[in-house]
This record gives structure tokens, sequence and C-alpha cells, in this order.
């Protein structure tokens, strides 16, 4: 009876602080920090709170079995980093660009199509979470992975020593 009571605790626990711990800090975060690249021309959006909240779920339900903490588990040298990010053939340091890449992926210097082995739309056969993801979800989980690295930017992409 004691284990049940106390796992019952931890799961009201973990919900109470999703929704409000977690909701609230994303909507204190302010337009700069909610200001994201947009494409390649430089063109800049802000984001709403409730994108970013529904980025950091659909990205912790989608993505973060292999991208926990914005690391890359099978290359442990390519994270979601900004700098990382930027330095990718295409660049992938937008949310068009992270849209894109989500639907059809490429490896990190743009040669090889990797949808086979990373979950895509294009392989959502294969990966099945990624069957029902809209164009709003895929640029929702592409903002809450810009603004992660913006505001989280030391840990974000920091791999082992923080995760």
């Amino acid at each position: 009876m004691l284990k049940k009571n106390t796992v019952l605790f931890f799961l009201v626990f973990i919900f109470l602080y999703e929704c409000f711990l977690c909701s609230v800090k994303s909507i204190e975060l302010d337009d700069i920090t909610r200001t994201v690249q947009l494409d390649d021309s430089g063109e800049q959006v802000v984001l709403t709170a409730k994108q970013i909240y529904r980025g950091k779920r659909l990205f912790n339900n989608s993505c973060a079995q292999c991208h926990n903490g914005g690391i890359t588990k099978t290359n442990p040298n390519v994270g979601l980093d900004l700098e990382t990010l930027s330095l990718a053939t295409p660049s992938r340091d937008s949310v068009l660009n992270l849209v894109d890449y989500m639907k059809d992926p490429t490896d990190y210097d743009g040669q090889y199509y990797i949808f086979e082995r990373h979950p895509s739309i294009k392989s959502a056969n294969i990966f099945p979470k990624m069957r029902n993801l809209t164009d709003e979800d895929l640029f929702a989980i592409a903002g809450h992975i810009l603004v992660q690295a913006k505001t989280d930017s030391t840990r974000w992409g920091g791999g082992k020593i923080y995760y």
C-alpha cells in the first residue's frame, strides 16, 4: 500500500510540476528571448509562450529519447546547440531549416539522406511518433530547440557533464 501511495504521489507531483511550473517558466520569457531566426534571410519570428510550451511537450515525446538535453546520443559530436546547428550544411539554426530537416533529414555535411536512420516525416512508416506531427507541430519543436539553445546555452547540447 505504501509503495502504491508513493508512486501515486510522485505522479501527481510530476503532473503539477509540468502543468504549473513549466508553463509559468515559458510565459515569463520576454520577447527578446522568444525571438528566433525564421530562415536564412535573417528574418526573425517571436514565438508565443504557447508555441514554446507545445514544442517542449512534443520534443519530449518525439525527440528526447535521442536528444535529451540537446545532445545526440548516436553522435555526441553533433548536438543541438546554436554553434553546431549553424555549422551544419545546410545550416540548421533557423526554424524553417529545422522543420525542413525534420521532414527530410540529411547528415551533418548535407551529402546523404538519413531518413531511414533518423525519425522524420518522410520515414513516418518506420518511426510512428512522427506520423501525426503537423507543420505547426514541427514549427513548435524547432522553436523550442532554438529557445532552449538561447536560454540554457551552457547545458543544452553539453552532454554527459550535465545530463
